[in-house]
């Protein structure tokens, strides 16, 4: 049975969910007030489990401040950012965005670790930024009305917005790569400083008297019901799947199964918004997903 292959593809079915339920809770309560409380969530959950293991003792000095950077630049900016590009551009042109993080990972890789970028792996940079371009320029036909696919103007900001995410999600995994790399240290009490680092720094952040920071709508009960289901879905069920796959499928298969969230991402906005999405956005998932199969292939 190919279960950790199955695994894999749960987890992106996952993530692309995750994008969906964001959505409600990310336009009332504004993104750094929704993210905010998404990782104050997410981070008492962690601690419970953390506690309850007994595994808080496996951060030693060396891990512990690589992991809090992490969490500054990966959760922190990262998360910001892409919560903000969600609210100006849906969740279709914000997740197809995000995908970027698969090239942007390798190319950092080659600039800051020295790894060797081969011809299939450019091959597959260029194919899912050509599919990251169709989607976003050729995704969306007149015909479609609902308010996911409509754009807060102007339409650079939400693209450096989704772009910003994918790179601060590289430069995050870059820093806790080492660590976690010794297998000395466990997942989930990793996950629970970088998250815990973020809520923190969210909290600071929300304290300057901006309005564009400020939260802006109290929240509901409903409202914090979609925030908890949002974050157990992609930081419990989305890593746990991904955590089991790895732990007995081939690397490569798994990364890039993990990777086809975009494309999953298209029916369900289908199911979602009963509008189909457009020719360009179908092709231009496939190029990411392609694209992103050659990059752990090469």
């Amino acid at each position: 049975m190919f279960i950790h292959e199955i695994a894999a593809l749960a987890a992106a079915t996952v993530w692309a969910l995750t994008g969906l339920v964001s959505v409600a809770p990310a336009r009332h309560l504004g993104a750094i007030a929704f993210n905010r409380l998404r990782m104050a969530m997410v981070f008492a959950m962690l601690a419970v489990w953390v506690t309850a293991t007994g595994t808080w003792s496996t951060l030693s000095g060396d891990a512990f401040w690589p992991l809090v950077w992490s969490g500054v630049i990966g959760i922190f900016l990262g998360d910001t950012a892409l919560f903000l590009a969600m609210n100006r551009l849906g969740p279709r042109r914000t997740g197809i965005l995000f995908s970027m993080n698969a090239p942007m990972s390798v190319v950092l890789g080659w600039m800051v670790l020295g790894e060797a970028l081969s011809a299939v792996t450019l091959t597959g940079i260029v194919i899912a930024m050509a599919g990251v371009v169709l989607a976003i320029v050729f995704g969306k036909r007149k015909d479609q009305l609902h308010q996911w696919e409509s754009v807060t103007e102007p339409l650079w900001v939400g693209v450096g917005l989704g772009l910003a995410a994918a790179l601060c999600q590289s430069i995050g995994a870059l820093i806790a790569r080492p660590v976690m790399e010794t297998g000395m240290v466990d997942p989930a009490a990793a996950s629970a400083v970088r998250i815990g680092v973020a809520a923190l720094c969210l909290t600071v952040l929300m304290q300057v008297p901006a309005a564009a920071i400020r939260q802006a709508n109290p929240p509901t009960w409903t409202i914090a019901g979609y925030t908890a289901l949002s974050g157990f879905l992609a930081m419990a069920l989305g890593m746990t799947f991904l955590l089991f796959a790895l732990s007995g499928g081939e690397v490569g298969i798994v990364t890039t199964l993990s990777a086809t969230t975009p494309a999953i991402m298209l029916p369900l906005l289908w199911w979602r918004t009963r509008e189909m999405p457009a020719a360009g956005a179908w092709i231009g998932a496939a190029l990411v997903v392609i694209g992103s199969a050659l990059i752990f292939a090469g």
